[in-house]
């Protein structure tokens, strides 16, 4: 209730103030001001209000302010106020009213009728008025030269009440739009990293199926020879099917978690070089780094499998991000050769020795340490190597270019068109 009355008495201000934004062409008290233009585009942008009490209110208050402004200054007695500016208020209440009878608001969505509608009622409610002027005053009757003149001035506040309403509501899309876009590629962020969990959750729901199956063998062998020790195998062999058992359940949840709806099933490969590429500026940004991140991708192809090759360049691009100590440069290149999609991902760091480059993809292996001397878990390149492998590719070192460490994907076209899978 609160806020709604602040956006009326918002809007009975900026009525009065623009209505003082006036010119006199038939002479005497009878003004065209930018005042209907702002009321008119009050009614259409504050569509919390109701438009017949907003309409009462504001001509009341129009009236009085203009009253009290010759009475403060002494223009004139205030009688002779009240007969000259009475009729603005008539001139308010029906433009409410016909505002409200035929429903402009409906017609929002469509600039042109709503232009028309608003210039028919304030070409009607001028003519409302005046009558009010010609009954109070000796107001000179209408001609066609002020009857154009109506029309004209109709047209031109309706128009440019339309206009501005339309540039606040797109500006307005485009804000929500880059909300939503942001949302979304938060969304696709997270949904990487439970894709990359879910990989190798499924990985080693693999490798407990093979461990349940052995132990339950082992069982079997040590019952046929009699041996006290069955039983424990037995119990190992139903344990690990347990684990089992909740690691399926915590792949059903990550899978429902990633299979969100509003997120599109294909996204093109632009924009997924573009995600990645903001992605780790914003995160070179938080390290304290002065790196240009540059990517060159003019491929018209979009792909399915958004996470898994969201996760494997944000490994290499963050790695990148990373190995540069202060300032340099990476690129993320991508091309079409024969039928295989090839990403190139280059830095301007310390390179990688070349009797260490067999072991980078092995588990473990790392030479990024905290500031307590802490190493990395050196798991990156061995997730981003197992999830291009699962997409029958293939994630390689090759030699310096331009002086530059350089990684290349090379992934089958028809593997980026299949289902995700986690």
């Amino acid at each position: 209730m609160r806020e709604r009355l602040l956006i009326l008495f918002i809007i009975m201000l900026a009525t009065a103030f623009f209505g003082e934004m006036k010119v006199n062409p038939v002479g005497g008290s009878f003004r065209f001001s930018l005042g209907i233009a702002a009321f008119f585009f009050g009614l259409l942008w504050f569509s919390s209000v109701p438009v017949l009490l907003t309409g009462f209110f504001t001509g009341t208050f129009i009236f009085g302010f203009r009253v009290g402004m010759d009475v403060f200054f002494a223009y004139r007695p205030y009688m002779e106020s009240v007969a000259a500016h009475l009729p603005s208020a008539f001139y308010y209440f029906s433009f409410t009213v016909l505002f409200y009878l035929l429903r402009a608001r409906r017609y929002r969505e469509f600039p042109l009728w709503l232009g028309l509608i608003g210039a028919s009622i304030d070409f009607i409610s001028n003519v409302v008025e005046i009558q009010v002027r010609q009954y109070f005053t000796d107001f000179p009757p209408i001609t066609w030269q002020s009857f154009l003149m109506l029309l004209f001035f109709g047209v031109l506040r309706s128009f440019f009440a339309v206009g501005l309403y339309n540039s606040f509501s797109i500006r307005q899309l485009r804000a929500v739009g880059e909300v939503r876009q942001q949302e979304l590629e938060r969304l696709r962020m997270i949904n990487t990293e439970l894709y990359e969990e879910a990989f190798y959750l499924r990985k080693s729901m693999t490798h407990l199926e093979e461990i349940t199956r052995e132990s339950y063998q082992l069982y079997r062998r040590l019952l046929t020879s009699e041996h006290a020790e069955s039983p424990t195998a037995l119990a190992i062999a139903e344990n690990v099917h347990e684990v089992k058992k909740d690691s399926q359940r915590m792949l059903a949840g990550i899978s429902k978690l990633i299979n969100q709806e509003g997120l599109a099933p294909q996204l093109p490969i632009k924009e997924l070089c573009e995600l990645v590429a903001r992605a780790n500026q914003k995160y070179a940004e938080m390290l304290g780094k002065d790196i240009q991140i540059e990517w060159s991708c003019h491929i018209n192809l979009s792909t399915s499998q958004i996470y898994a090759l969201l996760s494997v360049l944000n490994n290499l691009v963050a790695n990148a991000v990373e190995a540069i100590s202060t300032s340099g440069r990476i690129e993320l290149n991508v091309k079409l050769i024969h039928r295989h999609l090839v990403f190139s991902v280059l830095d301007s760091g310390p390179g990688i020795p070349l009797e260490e480059q067999e072991w980078v993809f092995q588990p473990g292996y790392t030479t990024k340490y905290d500031e307590k001397g802490n190493a990395s878990t050196g798991i990156g390149l061995t997730h981003a190597r197992g999830i291009v492998q699962s997409l029958q590719g293939s994630l390689r070192i090759l030699p310096d270019q331009k002086q530059m460490t350089h990684l290349e994907v090379q992934i089958p076209t028809d593997q980026l068109l299949g289902k995700e899978g986690v």
